[in-house]
């Protein structure tokens, strides 16, 4: 960008926002809210922790310094009836008018949050500063000393929940010396009361538990208690001790209608059958094997009542593709003197078959094509819930600019099957252990026949892996137990073949133009600290993501062919059924942060790494495992595979411009602009370079 374009982008910038006041469409009287701080006499009480209890905030500004879209409002005419100026007011923001009801409150609001962790003599002070239509307001927080506990008591009553309390004493966020802060106290009733409900407790809330607090006259201390109320059905009913629940029996009902009432005796079923212990209620036909539906349940009969293996019986029937709803529901029964549950599991299958098309239209260098695609799904292929697809794909593409002066034709035929087992499927490992990992299995075949105006080219798959999630899926790994990939090069054009692949100086092009095999297996890792939040696009606050991959091709092969005495080839290669086969070690690792500035700003941080080494039955690396540089996922002023490898310029051949090492890094500042819009302001780094 020159800089007589530079100077006339800020002269309009400038020009605009100068020429319409920031307060046009604030009444007389009134102030524009123009910035709110906080500001607090104490280090450990952060501003940031308090901003949420502010009730009125300034119109947002694009990057945290122009108020872009109250610039937009203020743009629009008085007059409401014509289009321009109705456009440009739903653009854009209104003006925010300085409430001084919203500012007692959010000084109330901040007191309270500023109480509860500790600090009970706090004091919160809006200072007011006006100024040409215009306030800034800030919120001075004085902490004064903060409450501590002397000492810690405990009054439960109920004996049995008294020892498991007891038993759990490490994991508590009570000590004698903390802040006296409602926060952690409210956690620690949270706490108690998930430990219960894993214990038996079903009735159980945290409502059951109360504090007392006295205070220690003229000091800043606190004695505290923590209480236990007594379980009490009814109100006329006298006081008792909690129960404790075990499970009596567990059914299936696999039929269920979510639109109909959930009362059991109007859910529809003409037939039953015992599998295990198990009754399992069905209409017409059950759809689903019995060992599928006992294999996923977590809540088994003469065990107490858990609230976690309730979660994870969720779970486990959410991963079957062959389910659209679950529903768990318990019916309380007393025998003799124990308080016992049946367990209900209510099940509603989702649409078993479906068929897909797909249309797309694609422009590669001015090349102009289209492509089509139909996909067949099995929800259920062998009543197991196993996912069976089937995709056919077929795209056509106009090629001109040929070295041959011909313009002709790109088309490409491939074809797609994969079936998803919702299970481990090894033979040596346990019940148990399967059981725990929820491992997907999946098996998948792919070919595609490529013919193009240089060459014929057929790439042909088959792959067998694992995928699992832990810990509320914040966790996801992946096993790529086999992986084969053949590429079969059937004809190629004489004169593409002398002009690009005898060339020595093409020897990455002439290398990933002859047959080969790829037989690899690989791991990959991804954490996300957000977990499930980011999947339901909350706001997640601060988060971070690590990847890692690893990945190995030829060793076995290489191996059998060393002890086997094969002999290699003209190119000093052992073959597999006379098709030399790749070798090489691949790894990668990735790290991203996202810190949250407030609820439009965000900055994002970036590393990347990589490194890939051919050895053994290879000289280089397949392209496909190759490393590139530059587009949108990379650095992002160079246009895709045109950056390195090194300070190589280039010489118009894509093929010279990867690499086997790789290293970028980025720094993101991102804003919301307006409506689905975003903005983004950055600075990245890297290159690739060649092990040669």
């Amino acid at each position: 960008m020159n800089k007589a374009f530079r100077y006339t982008i800020v002269t309009v910038i400038v020009f605009l926002l100068a020429s319409c006041s920031s307060t046009k469409y604030v009444p007389d009287g009134s102030y524009l809210l123009d910035e709110v701080r906080i500001h607090t006499d104490n280090k450990e009480v952060k501003p940031s922790s308090l901003s949420i209890y502010i009730r009125q905030n300034p119109n947002s500004k694009w990057f945290s310094l122009i108020k872009t879209q109250l610039y937009v409002y203020n743009w629009s005419g008085r007059d409401s009836t014509r289009w321009i100026n109705r456009t440009l007011r739903r653009l854009g923001d209104a003006p925010v008018i300085y409430s001084e009801g919203e500012t007692e409150r959010s000084g109330e609001e901040i007191t309270k949050a500023v109480q509860n962790m500790g600090y009970m003599g706090a004091r919160v002070e809006p200072i007011r500063q006006a100024k040409k239509k215009k306030m800034k307001l800030v919120y001075k927080v004085t902490t004064g000393k903060p409450y501590k506990v002397r000492s810690l008591k405990y009054d439960i009553q109920d004996s049995k929940i008294e020892e498991y309390i007891r038993q759990d004493s490490a994991a508590t966020l009570l000590s004698e010396g903390m802040y006296f802060d409602v926060n952690v106290l409210d956690a620690e009733r949270q706490r108690i009361t998930s430990r219960l409900l894993q214990n038996g407790y079903y009735k159980f809330n945290k409502e059951y538990i109360s504090y007392t607090a006295d205070t220690v006259r003229n000091s800043y201390l606190v004695d505290l208690t923590l209480h236990l109320s007594p379980y009490k059905q009814h109100n006329g009913d006298a006081w008792q001790n909690h129960r404790q629940y075990t499970i009596n029996k567990v059914n299936f009902i696999t039929d269920y209608n979510v639109l109909q009432t959930s009362a059991l005796n109007s859910i529809e079923v003409n037939d039953s059958l015992h599998y295990k212990g198990f009754p399992i209620y069905y209409k017409d036909k059950l759809y689903l094997r019995p060992k599928v539906l006992t294999n996923n349940l977590r809540i088994l009969p003469g065990a107490l009542y858990n609230e976690q293996d309730v979660q994870l019986t969720y779970s486990s029937f959410g991963r079957l593709q062959a389910l659209k709803y679950t529903n768990i529901r318990f019916f309380e029964i007393q025998q003799n003197d124990s308080a016992k549950l049946n367990a209900y599991v209510m099940l509603t299958r989702s649409k078993q078959q479906s068929v897909s098309f797909e249309v797309e239209g694609t422009n590669s260098a001015g090349d102009l094509g289209a492509a089509a695609s139909v996909a067949f799904q099995h929800r259920n292929l062998l009543k197991g819930s196993e996912t069976f697809m089937l995709k056919l794909r077929g795209a056509y593409e106009a090629v001109s600019g040929l070295q041959n002066g011909l313009d002709q034709d790109y088309i490409e035929l491939g074809a797609e099957a994969t079936i998803n087992f919702p299970r481990f499927m090894f033979p040596v490992l346990s019940s148990d252990f399967k059981r725990r990992i929820r491992a997907t299995t999946e098996f998948g075949l792919q070919y595609s026949y490529q013919m193009r105006p240089e060459f014929t080219r057929i790439v042909a798959s088959a792959g067998w892996s694992y995928k699992w999630g832990i810990q509320q899926r914040r966790s996801q790994h992946r096993i790529d137990l086999l992986d084969i990939n053949y590429l079969y090069m059937p004809s190629i054009d004489p004169i593409f073949r002398e002009k690009f692949l005898e060339n020595d100086e093409n020897y990455i092009l002439k290398y990933n133009y002859e047959d080969r095999f790829i037989v690899r297996t690989g791991y990959s890792y991804i954490y996300n600290s957000a977990g499930k939040t980011l999947m339901n696009n909350s706001a997640i606050g601060n988060s971070y993501t690590i990847r890692f991959n690893f990945e190995s091709a030829g060793n076995l092969l290489y191996a059998v062919a060393k002890l086997g005495g094969m002999k290699k080839n003209a190119s000093g290669e052992y073959t597999l059924l006379s098709i030399p086969f790749a070798q090489y070690l691949k790894g990668d690792f990735d790290f991203a942060k996202n810190m949250v500035i407030d609820n439009r700003n965000s900055l994002a941080f970036h590393f990347g790494a990589g490194i890939a080494i051919p050895y053994g039955n290879a000289m280089m690396l397949p392209f496909e495992k190759r490393y590139f540089a530059g587009g949108a996922n990379s650095v992002r002023g160079w246009s895709v595979r045109d950056l390195g490898p090194g300070s190589f310029l280039g010489d118009n051949n894509f093929m010279n411009q990867s690499g086997d090492i790789k290293l970028d890094a980025s720094v993101e500042y991102r804003t919301r602009l307006f409506w689905k819009f975003r903005g983004a302001l950055f600075v990245d780094e890297g290159n690739i370079w060649t092990c040669l």
